[in-house]
């Protein structure tokens, strides 16, 4: 209603007309944490398929949680595994060059990305809830892998324990995983917000680029180092050994590379031209390079690559100092990001297809593959991007996609490997290149810059990071920013003035609806956080302001005096301790300022708190109210027929 017309109920009639502010009735400590557990830990509950279920029903069901196969395989049909047949060769052809590229990014042999495209892909098919991620090795973490572990050994010097060390990452990067999915931690991947995944991308992808030089100019020295100045130090101090024979090479497929890629966004049906992009690509260059004998004048190529399938690595796993610190770290780093990655791109394309993947599940998978992928020769895996969005567009029905994928990288292995034996490096520089190019996303930025400045301040961080310093340095800077911000969100809620809309009981914010009237001698806050030992502080002085400035306000209007303070609490959906000593003080603070404390909707958990620490009997449960338009509708009835002083509550809650 409007305050202008204010009508006042009879006695009887605001009996009626209010209800009780409830205290919730009293669980048993035991119960209360369960339920504390299982809203944290629990919030999906995936126990609740279980309930009600025979044994026999509850282990096949267990069964089917951690391997979805056995799901989905008792309906497979020939139709799904047509699409699916389509789908893992088209993403094997991509597979193939990409795994061999990306391991010569992570300084290991070229052979390690197609055994991580084999036995990656068959466990996770197993595992995995996702239809559409295609597994494989990714730029991000293969560089990661080459200047974390580089600091501590040189893979061109001791090359043997430098791989040693890769497969002991990656299996402390996948114990990792599969710990957070079974513990139900995977909301720490969470602090990884999408400006911190979009400007460390970017800037871990313009640090593969200018990485790749060394392979387009055919340089055969180049920095360890990750960031610009040093890259682009060592680009121009050898001038004089770039091999224009390379260059010419490494422009001419980029330029392919990239037009056919162009060519299959604009005409979505050709998808499979820019996924084949990259095998023709290398068919291409193999050719030329045999045809013109190019290795012999600069143009450097793969050479030898071992026949056979994944040998056993077991046994190579590193576990001794110094070495073990190292690897810890890299597998910590690598895993998470690989999470963060694999999860994101599963969520994506389960939302287009409208299926839900289970996120600690996911983690499970992954880890899983990561632990047995380091025992068979592998280094760390996850869902890329491109090879998954590939996978979508072939039409890919479920995840034996991967499997043919696997069976295609298997007869690779078995058969074709040494057709790669002058496959020139300039042509892997070319597809890590055009692939890199993809993960700049300056359209996400604009979009972060138009929407939230502090977000764009978060993604800019995290590039100038891993650009400048290092791709740790940048992971931590862009952390850090994010971390802060969740810090000030805790310690520096929102408040604001709340006011009548027009003809209506409806109070709102009056910054946003600037027709909202002011209730003449009653001041409405509204707190938009929980109270805790962070914020209560900043609380306390805040409201004390709004209160000088409301006296103040009203002092020069010469209006009615400030009678009373509500405090709209219903976004306040937890107190502790401190929150409550905050209140205590609160109250105190405006009894000497003659002025009335009044509480609006308090919830459950806040109500709880309120009357164990006696605060109930403290303010009196008369002075609070179901809503903010009975507070004020009390607060209006003693205005206008007794003083406040001497005023006592109407409406005995």
């Amino acid at each position: 209603m409007g305050n202008g017309d204010f009508v006042y109920p009879s006695s009887s009639d605001r009996q009626c007309a209010t209800h009780r502010v409830a205290i919730p009735p009293p669980q048993p400590f035991f119960m209360s944490f369960k339920n504390s557990l299982k809203e944290t830990f629990f919030p999906d509950d995936p126990l609740r398929q279980f309930k009600n279920k025979t044994p026999s029903r509850r282990f096949i069901l267990g069964l089917q949680y951690f391997l979805p196969i056995l799901e989905w395989a008792p309906r497979y049909s020939f139709q799904f595994l047509k699409s699916d047949l389509v789908a893992g060769i088209t993403i094997a052809s991509l597979a193939i060059p990409q795994g061999i590229s990306y391991a010569k990014l992570a300084n290991l042999p070229p052979i390690l990305g197609l055994y991580s495209s084999f036995i990656p892909p068959l466990v996770y098919a197993m595992m995995g809830s996702s239809r559409d991620l295609a597994v494989g090795t990714v730029a991000v973490a293969s560089l990661l892998t080459a200047s974390m572990l580089g600091q501590e050994v040189n893979a061109a010097q001791n090359p043997t324990l430098f791989l040693h060390l890769a497969f002991t990452a990656t299996f402390f990067a996948g114990i990792l995983q599969a710990s957070l999915g079974l513990l139900r931690l995977g909301f720490i991947v969470d602090f990884l917000s999408h400006a911190t995944i979009v400007g460390f991308m970017a800037g871990a992808a313009t640090v593969v680029i200018l990485q790749q030089l060394k392979g387009i100019l055919g340089l055969d020295h180049f920095t360890h180092s990750t960031d610009i100045i040093s890259v682009l130090h060592s680009v121009f101090t050898q001038i004089h050994q770039w091999r224009w024979e390379s260059g010419v090479l490494g422009v001419g497929f980029l330029f392919f590379l990239l037009v056919t890629r162009y060519f299959s966004k604009r005409r979505p049906k050709f998808f499979w031209i820019s996924a084949m992009a990259p095998l023709t690509s290398v068919i291409l260059g193999s050719l030329l390079v045999y045809l013109t004998h190019a290795e012999k004048h600069g143009v450097q190529v793969i050479g030898n690559l071992k026949k056979g399938l994944n040998p056993l690595s077991f046994g190579d796993l590193v576990f001794t100092k110094p070495y073990i610190t190292t690897c810890l770290k890299t597998g910590i780093i690598t895993g998470i990001i690989a999470l963060a990655e694999g999860i994101a791109v599963g969520r994506s394309f389960a939302m287009f297809k409208h299926y839900h993947i289970d996120g600690n599940k996911e983690m499970v998978a992954i880890g899983t593959m990561n632990i047995v992928g380091s025992c068979f020769s592998c280094y760390l895996t996850t869902g890329p991007f491109s090879r998954s969005a590939v996978n979508f567009n072939a039409g890919c029905k479920t995840a034996m996609s991967n499997v043919i994928m696997a069976i295609a990288v298997m007869l690779t292995l078995l058969f074709l490997t040494p057709l790669f034996y002058y496959t020139p490096l300039v042509v892997l520089s070319a597809i890590i290149i055009s692939a890199m190019l993809g993960l700049i996303d300056y359209e996400a930025a604009i979009h972060l810059w138009n929407v939230d400045k502090f977000d764009f301040l978060v993604c800019i961080g995290a590039y100038i990071g891993v650009v400048f310093a290092s791709v740790e340095v940048g992971l931590v800077i862009a952390v850090a920013i994010s971390v802060v911000r969740l810090l000030l969100f805790v310690a520096r809620p929102r408040t604001s003035v709340l006011g009548n809309l027009p003809d209506s009981t409806i109070y709102r914010n009056v910054e946003q609806y600037p027709n909202a009237n002011h209730v003449h001698g009653v001041l409405i806050l509204e707190i938009d956080a929980p109270i805790y030992f962070a914020n209560s502080s900043y609380l306390r002085e805040r409201i004390s302001r709004w209160i000088d400035e409301e006296e103040d306000k009203l002092k020069a209007t010469g209006k009615t005096s400030l009678q009373y303070v509500i405090l709209d609490m219903t976004a306040v959906g937890n107190i502790d301790t401190s929150g409550i000593s905050m209140l205590e003080e609160l109250k105190k603070t405006t009894e000497r300022r003659e002025l009335k404390l009044v509480l609006a909707n308090p919830g459950a958990e806040v109500m709880k708190k309120l009357n164990k620490s006696k605060f109930l009997e403290n303010i009196g449960q008369e002075w609070i109210y179901l809503t903010v338009g009975e507070a004020v509708e009390a607060c209006n009835y003693k205005l206008h027929t007794c003083k406040p002083e001497e005023s006592q509550p109407w409406n005995n809650v």
